[in-house]
């Protein structure tokens, strides 16, 4: 009885095929091909994505470092030749202001057309728009024509950077489209060398060679109404006790109560 038990036994374990006798359809096994590729080119794409972007962040952070350093050695110079000036008996003459920071103030009643074209040449469509401007002859003539509606001055670094971080949109598509990334700049900018925040802060505050282009990427500014008010005399010039016109660095305190 035995050996029948046992040759019973061998014919079941025939019966039941082993995972080397089944055969995987051809097709399956191109399907799973194609996957393990297609993983593949994933996991390099990502690690491809995932070099670049390290490399743009130690660029950017590279870029930071040297501006600051440009602007600390900048001020330096500054107070080298304030000091050199002092001890020779003479006066120090700082360099011409090269932009100045423009805010509109006063709304459209008795406007004529000419100052009217003048703002919206300027984009200073609505007040409390502020827009940054490069000084020519040309700019210089234009601030006169719309004196009697903005109030202007020179920005200082500080002023622009809280500026442009706190109040910068991108004009994208004729969009409005805020700051939040920098993928959105190196997009729009990238063609010039502009690929972040600290790079247009700089283009701006230097009046770098890429100046026009950087600024009108930038929406014109929408700022809030001064902390504590205008002057009560506010359409009188600044120089008479009013907020128009010409106000050289006292602007900064303006961008920081509009801020």
């Amino acid at each position: 009885m035995a050996p029948k038990k046992a040759g019973k036994d061998a014919s079941t374990s025939k019966s039941v095929p082993t995972k080397n006798d089944i055969l995987v359809p051809e097709t399956v096994l191109k399907k799973r091909k194609s996957q393990e590729k297609e993983r593949e080119l994933r996991a390099a794409d990502l690690k491809k994505k995932r070099d670049a972007n390290k490399k743009k962040r130690e660029t950017i952070f590279k870029r930071a470092e040297s501006y600051v350093k440009e602007y600390r050695d900048a001020e330096r110079e500054k107070i080298r030749l304030r000091r050199a000036a002092k001890e020779d008996g003479s006066l120090y003459v700082p360099e011409e202001p090269k932009i100045v920071f423009v805010i509109r103030i006063k709304g459209i009643n008795k406007i004529d057309p000419k100052k009217r074209k003048t703002l919206q040449l300027l984009r200073l469509l609505q007040i409390n728009n502020g827009v940054f401007v490069r000084l020519t002859k040309a700019t210089i003539e234009m601030l006169k024509i719309v004196e009697s509606f903005v109030a202007y001055g020179y920005p200082n670094l500080k002023s622009t950077r809280e500026l442009i971080y706190k109040r910068g949109y991108g004009k994208i598509n004729k969009q409005r489209i805020p700051l939040t990334d920098n993928a959105i700049i190196e997009a729009e900018l990238g063609k010039y060398g502009i690929v972040c925040m600290e790079d247009i802060i700089h283009e701006i505050f230097t009046v770098g060679p890429n100046f026009k282009q950087v600024n009108n990427f930038l929406w014109p500014f929408k700022l809030s109404n001064p902390t504590g008010g205008f002057h009560t005399r506010k359409f009188k010039h600044f120089i008479e006790g009013g907020d128009l016109g010409n106000r050289e660095d006292h602007i900064n305190a303006l961008i920081k109560q509009m801020n």
